[in-house]
């Protein structure tokens, strides 16, 4: 099942790194965007031989942001960014996606791309995956003068939970704590986050007034919130957002962050209804949990005696086997509706 799509905004820009072997970067976002029905314009950051979790290293080259901007002003030049859509158009560009961006440079160039597409198409979207590191063991994968620029221009973010800390400043321990933290990405400007894996502490237990039951054992949560404004002052605002668990599956995988924010990207896109984000993240859910699952389940099968660059090689993630169930997300998790956050407002005129 494609996502519904607006055809004048159905291409994504994805700026990301490339592979030659595995899925990461855009080698894992793409596919899963065109089996739903999207024309993705691939711009690779890095062009490497595999990424750079392997034993013996790897190689190739890396896009500086001068290039990057060469690059888009031949599309411009061509016409092929489009400021019309008809029949002989290549239609607007409707999203812009990017994941890991190693420098500043190149980040600051990324944002003058933003501006340029939106000022062609004011219904454009920037789909942030701020990949700046992770929880475990809580290290920074690019320089910490990124996180003030990743705050800034993105409209949809999609950090993991380490990301949203940093972003923040907010230990998340708690759903209050993610409420909290969404809040002030909302309050800097982005309408919608996503936190795409949450371990709470397993003595986390919510309080009644969270109208929701104990987190599983052994699981990790996503948590996606949404704003919106009836006004322009950012007083009179609703955030509406859920919580979904599924079971945390051993293993340590690499480009999961990239095919999560690509799938967000399109059940996102053009979904309406009172509650179409819980439905967006049960669709999620359910397909990223089968790529994971199914992964880990192949990994198994290799050998402990195998050579580390194919133990590595065999948690490639099994996306092109899992095409079906990027097709038709299995119906594996339920979301749950969270109640509003009653500090909204104090939270709002402390950033204010």
């Amino acid at each position: 099942m494609a996502a519904k799509i607006d055809d004048c905004n159905n291409r994504v820009l994805s700026i990301q790194s490339h592979v030659v072997s595995g899925y990461v970067g855009n080698k894992a976002a793409v596919f899963p965007l065109q089996l739903l029905g999207f024309d993705v314009d691939i711009i690779n950051s890095v062009h490497f031989s595999n990424h750079t979790g392997y034993p013996r290293g790897w190689e190739g080259d890396v896009l500086d942001g001068s290039k990057l901007l060469k690059l888009v002003d031949g599309l411009e030049r061509n016409g092929l960014l489009s400021d019309d859509c008809d029949v002989s158009d290549p239609g607007y560009i409707g999203h812009i996606l990017t994941g890991y961006i190693g420098s500043e440079s190149f980040l600051r160039s990324v944002v003058t791309v933003v501006k340029k597409l939106k000022a062609l198409n004011s219904k454009c979207r920037y789909v942030c995956d701020p990949v700046l590191g992770d929880g475990n063991p809580g290290k920074f994968y690019v320089p910490i003068e990124l996180v003030a620029i990743y705050r800034e221009h993105a409209d949809v973010i999609t950090p993991n939970q380490f990301e949203t800390e940093q972003l923040t400043g907010i230990s998340i321990q708690t759903i209050k704590d993610a409420q909290h933290a969404c809040s002030i990405l909302h309050n800097i400007g982005v309408p919608l986050v996503l936190i795409t894996s949450i371990t709470f502490p397993p003595d986390y237990c919510r309080g009644a007034d969270d109208n929701l039951k104990s987190a599983p054992v052994n699981s990790i949560a996503m948590f996606a919130s949404k704003r919106s404004c009836t006004t322009g002052d950012g007083y009179d605002c609703t955030d509406e957002q859920y919580i979904l668990y599924t079971p945390l599956l051993s293993g340590q995988f690499t480009g999961t962050g990239d095919i999560c924010a690509a799938l967000f990207l399109a059940w996102t896109a053009n979904m309406q209804g009172d509650s179409y984000l819980g439905d967006a993240l049960e669709k999620l859910a359910g397909t990223m949990h089968a790529i994971v699952k199914r992964t880990a389940e192949h990994a198994k099968n290799v050998s402990t005696s195998s050579s580390a660059a194919k133990q590595v090689f065999s948690r490639e993630m099994r996306l092109i086997q899992s095409r079906n169930d990027i097709l038709n997300p299995p119906k594996l998790f339920h979301s749950l509706k969270v109640a509003p956050l009653k500090e909204i407002r104090e939270l709002r005129v402390i950033m204010k």
